[in-house]
């Protein structure tokens, strides 16, 4: 599903923010990705999403080396994806109902799939009586439930989620991780961004820990260390 193979990714100015990382995360799989701030998880989130180049080593998604892909592809490589940030990134101009929309127009879905699709994924996280209210109407955790599902309506084999509670607090940011757990119980391959420990610790599953650029700890089972 993604597989790194020797990659590093380092700056002009001379910073090496990931050194030769290898790990594989299987199809299905929940993995966290943890590290301190600038440790470089969220440099290993854009080499997965095609945001930054690799310096060298090879990245491979959903079976294909992705090192080389042309520009033009890239999007395409995007579609298998559902992607999570912590702002949100909801269109203000838009309701509940259209910003989920939205990532089926862009890829050409039919009128009918998306009248049928949206109020679905929109009922599977909880906001089925949102649709017609803006984001300014809604609950930073509301919010973020309308980006999970904008980022599932697609059915994308993996869902990549960049800390993800990072603006909510603690009983919303649990809620959040539950809703991202039962995504993956449905069989979408997770992979989570964070340095909220308590909610590593709680949720028990595998841990890939940064630091400094360097992988130090892959471990499955939940994680006792620092992050």
């Amino acid at each position: 599903m993604i597989e790194f193979r020797n990659v590093s990714k380092s700056y002009t100015s001379g910073l090496e923010a990931v050194h030769d990382a290898s790990f594989s995360i299987e199809k299905g799989e929940f993995a966290f990705l943890v590290g301190s701030s600038g440790s470089g998880k969220s440099t290993l989130i854009k080499l997965i999403l095609k945001e930054e180049e690799p310096t060298s080593g090879n990245i491979i998604i959903n079976g294909k080396d992705t090192t080389f892909l042309k520009p033009s592809r890239i999007p395409y490589l995007r579609r298998s994806m559902g992607i999570v940030f912590q702002d949100f990134r909801l269109l203000p101009d838009k309701t509940v109902y259209d910003n989920v929309a939205f990532a089926m127009h862009v890829v050409r879905a039919t009128p009918k799939h998306i009248r049928r699709q949206v109020p679905l994924v929109l009922s599977q996280v909880g906001l089925a009586e949102k649709a017609k209210v803006y984001p300014n109407e809604l609950s930073g955790g509301e919010q973020q439930r309308v980006a999970l599902a904008r980022a599932i309506v697609n059915n994308p084999s993996m869902l990549i989620a960049d800390e993800p509670t990072g603006n909510l607090d603690p009983n919303t940011a649990w809620d959040i991780m539950e809703l991202l757990n039962e995504i993956n119980l449905r069989g979408t391959t997770v992979v989570v961004a964070t340095h909220a420990k308590d909610i590593v610790d709680k949720m028990n599953k595998r841990v890939i820990r940064i630091d400094q650029g360097n992988i130090v700890r892959d471990e499955k089972g939940g994680y006792d260390g620092e992050i």
